[in-house]
């Protein structure tokens, strides 16, 4: 482990000194790769644009991430761009790797820098990378702004709300913060921040009773149904026990009868349904 360092500088030195690729030297190498998989085309190819990959990755060093880890990352962003690339297109492979190494270079640090990932937009993305230097730049004008008016510049040119600009700057000027971190500077008080966070859910022996009941009740409107006629039944079912229930004049063309004879049916059903419920279960008349 304390060789990293020295095996670092010595990998960086040797990816400086590596030559620079001609434009007919890079399109044969890419050609030979594409159309034989010339493993060989491809490290000469590779090896020749690592020190592109470095300046890449040390433009991220101030979100905290090793650098080797960001290098390495950038590699991979390389070898996809070499897998990718179309040597007849006329592009210089430097042009077309930068996108690929950036990307996973990007795609590394939102997975790593924090237990909470980010960014899950491309708007969210360009916010997390671009906050702190469009924060510094609006800083530095030599005018004094407030934090509001600050967040709402960044979020016009970003194309993100105020609030989100708010809710990054606050993930961004904090680590992460264990919910069993102890509250308070003693650690020995017994509390941590999961003991504070509010439950809206109900308590278990509360959810348990009222799936209980909702099973009772559902069974007694079952056994009270059968007081009702077909056309009762029918008509209740398309009105009542369906998501989306049926209008009275649709009900009334498919029986052949006016809309406010079908109301009257169900409220019918309803007061039979109603009075054989309490017949059968008085209790429920302390509730209704």
């Amino acid at each position: 482990m304390p060789r990293r360092p020295a095996a670092n500088r010595s990998f960086v030195r040797a990816a400086m000194q590596a030559p620079y690729l001609a434009r007919e030297e890079e399109h044969d190498l890419a050609v030979r790769w594409k159309e034989r998989q010339d493993q060989q085309a491809l490290h000469l190819l590779t090896q020749s644009h690592m020190r592109l990959v470095i300046a890449v990755a040390a433009r991220f060093r101030t979100f905290g991430l090793p650098m080797p880890d960001l290098i390495q990352e950038g590699h991979v962003g390389l070898l996809e761009a070499a897998a990718r690339f179309e040597p007849d297109r006329n592009v210089r492979f430097s042009t077309y790797a930068t996108w690929w190494i950036r990307a996973s270079i990007q795609d590394y640090i939102l997975r790593n820098w924090s237990i909470v990932r980010g960014g899950t937009s491309s708007a969210q993305k360009a916010l997390f990378f671009n906050l702190r230097r469009l924060r510094a730049k609006l800083s530095g004008t030599g005018t004094v702004k407030t934090d509001d008016e600050i967040h709402r510049e960044i979020a016009l040119a970003i194309g993100v709300s105020a609030d989100d600009v708010a809710t990054m700057a606050a993930r961004l000027s904090g680590p992460d913060t264990s919910l069993n971190a102890p509250v308070g500077e003693s650690e020995g008080n017994g509390s941590d921040r999961m003991d504070f966070l509010v439950c809206s859910q109900p308590l278990p022996d509360e959810a348990v009773g009222s799936a209980i009941d909702g099973e009772r009740r559902i069974r007694w409107l079952r056994q009270a149904m059968e007081v009702l006629n077909e056309r009762e039944m029918r008509i209740l079912k398309e009105r009542r026990l369906k998501e989306e229930g049926a209008t009275l004049e649709a009900i009334g063309e498919r029986l052949g009868i006016s809309k406010e004879r079908v109301r009257q049916i169900e409220n019918r059903a309803l007061e039979k349904l109603k009075s054989a419920l309490l017949d059968a279960h008085p209790e429920m008349s302390a509730s209704a």
